[in-house]
């Protein structure tokens, strides 16, 4: 049999709460530290940017937290994801391995970001907030909240890093569709903006520049709060409707996995799909091999240095312990503009000191190969970022070929390219290019990181 099979559960197994590894680690990550004291941050010093709701979320130790009706109500839309078994690509590959993958590109946005933008927009109605702010880099998360904020009638206003504004017109497009407003960051609209602007007009931008200049808005309005895709806990935490699925239809498939892949910038689809198998590791389950895939232009988790760091590079954000390539490192353009972030959310990197995941490091071209292969097999055409998860499955199942033993891999496809077929025509014009980042910027930006009395 060669045809690739489809696992579906009913509309009844969305799961009714999302998982919190913090209940299960062995020893609790660093604390989060007030950038201005040095001292541990407690829920009143974030109030100014997120409701109360998700601040109790972000510092829960509970294991499980309850997922409103009304944000059931909205994963009905496209929840739960579908969970394929990969057999054409497994005959491409010859490779005895099983691959199965977890497609969250069926979400109205096409990736898995709706899974927390959808509960953030939620909690903000609840808490009378009018407007939010937040920054974007390949657009997922600007559409995703965008799609959110209509459904909850909140103005959002997204600031997308410029190089990915510029590459990725038809995200921005949607984004309007939805209703929101989306900026070219680094902008005239903040002083931060302006102030790198006025240093160099061609700025093209990074993730953590978008995140100050949003933050910055945001504490500047009453009305207003920020919102953050990925790296933080709660975000973390509301991805794991990914995994809790994933689980239920491996046991459908009367299978389980080996090996977990998943495509890290921020950290949150990796997180979403990889924490709920870990926590049943940590509660003495079955153990699993689990592998994150980055960028080799922008590696926090394999060149990071695990140290605390500011999350954005105006240093408006609070210090976290995280692997970072410092606040101020600007990685080069590259087509993932979702995984050119300086640092990786702060449970993944604890879980990563903790031993319990590995990480890898790939070029664009040999995720694009892997990306350009799975479609020919699958029919589906990966973002960008997605295809790094590809390329990690793949090169698992050729080690399984060339040692000859069968294993059960299986990886988050986190969204489909639709809007990124840009990039697709360059690979296939030989203009897609290797680009490292430069190793005298990156020694800069770790030797400007902060200092901190108990790190």
């Amino acid at each position: 049999m060669t045809d690739s099979v489809k696992y579906l559960l009913a509309e009844n197994d969305i799961p009714k709460d999302w998982y919190n590894i913090m209940a299960d680690l062995p020893k609790p990550p660093p604390p989060v530290l007030h950038p201005g004291t040095g001292n541990p941050i407690g829920p009143d010093d974030l109030a100014p940017l997120f409701p109360m709701s998700l601040i109790l979320q972000e510092v829960s130790q509970e294991r499980n937290i309850e997922i409103p009706q009304p944000v059931r109500d909205v994963y009905k839309q496209w929840r739960p994801s579908p969970l394929y078994r990969a057999r054409r690509l497994e005959k491409a590959l010859g490779t005895p391995a099983k691959i199965y993958y977890k497609y969250e590109g069926v979400s109205p946005a096409g990736s898995h970001k709706p899974n927390t933008a959808v509960p953030q927009a939620f909690y903000n109605k609840e808490a009378g907030v009018k407007r939010i702010t937040t920054e974007t880099g390949a657009g997922q998360w600007g559409s995703s909240l965008a799609f959110a904020g209509a459904l909850f009638g909140i103005d959002i206003t997204v600031f997308m890093v410029k190089v990915s504004y510029n590459q990725k017109p038809y995200r921005r497009a949607l984004m309007e569709t939805y209703g929101a407003k989306c900026i070219a960051s680094p902008s005239n609209e903040t002083q931060y903006g302006r102030s790198l602007l006025e240093k160099d007009p061609s700025n093209m931008g990074s993730l953590g520049i978008a995140i100050s200049e949003a933050v910055e808005v945001a504490a500047q309005r009453d009305d207003t709060k920020y919102a953050l895709g990925s790296v933080l806990n709660h975000v973390l935490m509301h991805q794991t409707v990914i995994g809790i699925e994933t689980m239920k239809q491996l046991e459908m498939a009367g299978d389980a996995p080996d090996i977990l892949v998943g495509c890290t910038g921020g950290g949150s689809n990796f997180a979403g799909f990889t924490f709920p198998f870990l926590g049943s590791q940590l509660r003495g389950g079955r153990k699993v091999r689990v592998i994150a895939v980055e960028p080799a232009a922008c590696p926090s988790l394999t060149r990071g240095q695990y140290a605390y760091d500011f999350g954005d590079t105006g240093h408006m954000t609070p210090l976290v312990k995280m692997h970072t390539l410092g606040s101020t490192f600007m990685p080069p353009g590259f087509h993932a503009g979702g995984l050119r972030y300086h640092g990786m959310a702060p449970l993944i990197s604890h879980v990563k000191e903790l031993g319990l995941i590995e990480a890898r490091a790939y070029h664009q071209t040999k995720c694009f190969e892997a990306g350009v292969m799975f479609a020919r097999a699958e029919g589906i055409v990966p973002a960008p970022e997605a295809n790094h998860a590809v390329r990690g499955a793949i090169d698992e199942a050729l080690k399984c070929k060339q040692e000859g033993v069968s294993r059960t891999i299986v990886f988050n496809l986190c969204g489909h390219g639709h809007f990124d077929m840009q990039a697709y025509t360059d690979y296939f014009a030989g203009k897609l290019v290797d680009q490292d980042y430069d190793e005298k910027e990156l020694a800069m930006a770790l030797a400007g990181l902060p200092a901190v009395k108990a790190a």
